[in-house]
């Protein structure tokens, strides 16, 4: 019964119509940025070691990209990857680059708006879409119900998949129960969010560039020993996005369904996750925070996702099944079935023998810590935003409550089966995505008008 009601929440919050707002948004940004995202690529690089601009209390331009990018790097790069791959086929992976291309504009412009709206607190700046969906279209009401859906959709949905991956992960490797898995990750997250802010953002900037790089290192292995393959798996990808191949010809509908699903959960683009993050940066100009965050949705997207994918479908570590029957439809490797975690960690296995599944196991680690620790700042900055007027003892048990409530969402996704912790995931996400996207486009001419002001300002 709790399946049947999850999938039907589910099927309407990720109608046709969500699929079609999040492209279309992503076109029009482009458009009415000028390509931003290809005309200021340099800029976003530069962007990234840019200093405080010294306005206050706020982490540093790279801090933010670093902890915007933890919440981007998660269990969405290799298990949702493998997901997008099972039910939409190769062709999903074409679809993920598309949405991530246009929704390097939109993270442009919901990052900028978020400096634009941000305001202060004892910690650091605070604000994200609840901040501009009130100020910017003095919509107070519209702004809580965004922050309760992120409370819910970071808090408690966001961990529940992350664990979920996490734990099915070094089950496979280690033969770890889930429990323990989600327990010991528990104790790790625990020892961070409780120590606020600039604990995490510490962490972030450590860790998330170290794991992001040697997981695309290991890839970029794997492709170079078969490259005589990478011509033929591109084709392959090119072909069935379109159903031009006959293996996937059938399932074209899903392969655009799961490929900007997969490829949105994965890099934010449009949820306001990072634009949270980017309210919290000190930078000199609002733009110069978008253009960070733009680049982060780049590689989350178009590097750390395309390596899992390219391994693969290089290695034909995956099966291709029927999203209403579970039935597998295209079996390249079929003794993994439906183990999502596992075409990942096949792959890997391929070049490392009996090592390569434990590596994607450890790799997990990394990126589910650090994801729920993004999400967790996501959820802290709603309740501080909730709270705002009203800071003290009631901000304080709301915090910490909700850091309780994050830990024990994590011990409940471990334990749950991947299907439904997915569509859980997908609520969520879609639900914030439907919100912040109409805010931005609302607030378009605004982000415009800013972009055209630092154009004109810049040396």
């Amino acid at each position: 019964m709790f399946t049947r009601i999850v999938q039907i929440i589910n099927d309407i919050v990720w109608s046709p119509a969500l699929v079609v707002l999040l492209i279309a948004a992503g076109l029009f940004l482009t458009v009415g940025t000028r390509f931003v995202q290809v005309r200021h690529l340099p800029e976003m690089v530069r962007s990234l070691v840019s200093r405080k601009a010294g306005r206050g209390s706020g982490i540093s331009s790279f801090e933010a990209f670093c902890m915007a990018l933890s919440g981007r790097i998660g269990t969405g790069n290799i298990v949702g990857v493998a997901t997008a791959i099972a039910f939409g086929g190769p062709g999903a992976v074409f679809w993920m680059w598309l949405i991530a291309f246009f929704g390097a504009a939109t993270a442009f412009s919901e990052s900028t708006l978020a400096q634009m709206f941000n305001f202060p607190h004892k910690t650091v700046f605070r604000g994200g879409p609840f901040s501009y969906i009130e100020k910017g279209l003095g919509a107070k009401w519209l702004g809580v119900v965004f922050a309760i859906v992120c409370i819910v959709g970071y808090g408690l949905s966001g961990p529940t998949v992350q664990a979920n991956g996490m734990s099915s992960a070094l089950g496979n490797s280690f033969g770890i129960p889930p429990l323990w898995s989600g327990v010991a990750l528990v104790v790790i997250l625990g020892l961070v969010i409780f120590g606020g802010v600039k604990s995490i953002s510490q962490v972030a900037k450590v860790v998330t560039p170290f794991m992001a790089l040697g997981y695309i290192g290991l890839s970029l292995v794997i492709i170079f020993t078969h490259l005589d393959a990478v011509p033929g798996v591109f084709g392959m990808i090119f072909r069935s996005a379109f159903g031009l191949d006959s293996a996937f010809g059938g399932i074209l509908g899903s392969t655009i369904m799961m490929g900007v699903k997969r490829g949105i959960y994965s890099n934010e683009a449009g949820q306001g996750g990072g634009a949270i993050v980017s309210a919290s940066a000190d930078v000199s100009h609002p733009v110069r925070q978008g253009f960070a965050q733009s680049f982060s949705v780049y590689v989350d997207t178009l590097l750390v996702c395309t390596a899992t994918a390219l391994m693969i479908l290089i290695c034909g570590s995956y099966n291709v099944l029927d999203s209403g029957t579970g039935e597998i439809l295209v079996a390249q490797a079929p003794e993994l079935g439906n183990n999502y975690a596992g075409f990942t960690q096949a792959a890997v296995d391929s070049l490392l023998p009996g090592l390569g599944g434990k590596f994607i196991s450890v790799a997990l680690i990394f990126f589910v810590f650090t994801t729920i620790m993004a999400y967790y700042f996501y959820c802290e900055s709603a309740i501080i935003y909730l709270w705002r007027g009203r800071e003290g003892k009631g901000e304080k048990v709301a915090v910490f409550l909700m850091r309780v409530a994050i830990l024990g969402a994590v011990i409940f996704g471990a334990l749950k089966e991947a299907d439904v912790i997915w569509q859980i995931g997908d609520i969520g996400v879609g639900i914030c995505a439907w919100i912040n996207v109409v805010a931005i486009l609302l607030l378009s001419p605004k982000v415009f008008r800013a972009l055209r002001d630092y154009e004109k300002k810049r040396p």
